[in-house]
């Protein structure tokens, strides 16, 4: 079961219209990596999760995915302003000035619409979590760059709160895999010679086809 608050996750705010930059900021309501996209994610994952503490927390996040989708296109409305003018937009989208009356789509900054082929759904709880915190990571970089784009400071504030979920949301998912890492997939396969192996294909450098053991690169912090 789903309520809407009325009340927005964090409130939103432009200093001034901006219809370009609501162009650029319709890749976090319609996009690959944007909220709608993770909370079908999250959600379509849930179903199959047996772990109700692990399908509690996919749901409550997809439920505040849905929220953060609120603000993103409550944003992109105010940035749009009143009056339909497509030549304010000197690159992206246009649809919102010519066929969606500034109503914000499910589109991303390029106009093309929002699809079910950005959700990853294996099943497989390591492979799902892996993907998850993937998703988070890609997410932020996105809203990094938004941030760079942007003075206007109401903006920023609203970018900079989403900026922190998704490291919230990040720390979750790898706390969940730090608990089930050794089920599944993980404890399925790689259990063979070949999953411990490293083959050295930079030329020069050691070789193991060579018939000399290899090992793989130390990373240290």
């Amino acid at each position: 079961m789903f309520k809407h608050e009325k009340m927005l996750f964090h409130p939103v705010g432009v200093e001034r219209p901006n219809p370009q930059y609501a162009a650029l900021l319709q890749e976090q309501l319609g996009g690959a990596n944007g909220e709608m996209k993770s909370a079908m994610q999250y959600m379509s994952q849930s179903f199959r999760i047996k772990d109700q503490q692990i399908k509690d927390l996919f749901l409550d996040i997809a439920a505040e995915e849905l929220g953060h989708m609120e603000m993103v296109a409550q944003t992109i409305n105010m940035l749009n302003g009143h009056d339909v003018d497509a030549e304010k937009v000197c690159a992206g989208e246009i649809q919102t000035h010519v066929l969606l009356g500034l109503n914000p789509g499910l589109i991303n900054a390029s106009g093309y619409s929002w699809t079910a082929d950005y959700v990853t759904v294996t099943g497989d709880l390591c492979a799902d979590l892996l993907s998850n915190i993937a998703s988070e990571q890609r997410a932020k970089v996105v809203y990094e760059y938004l941030y760079r784009q942007i003075d206007d400071a109401k903006v920023r504030e609203t970018i900079d709160f989403l900026l922190n979920r998704e490291e919230a949301h990040n720390q979750m998912f790898r706390d969940a895999f730090n608990q089930v890492q050794d089920t599944g997939s993980n404890r399925d396969f790689g259990t063979t010679k070949a999953a411990k192996m490293y083959f050295s294909l930079s030329n020069p450098g050691p070789n193991a086809f060579a018939g000399k053991d290899v090992s793989a690169p130390k990373f240290t912090g």
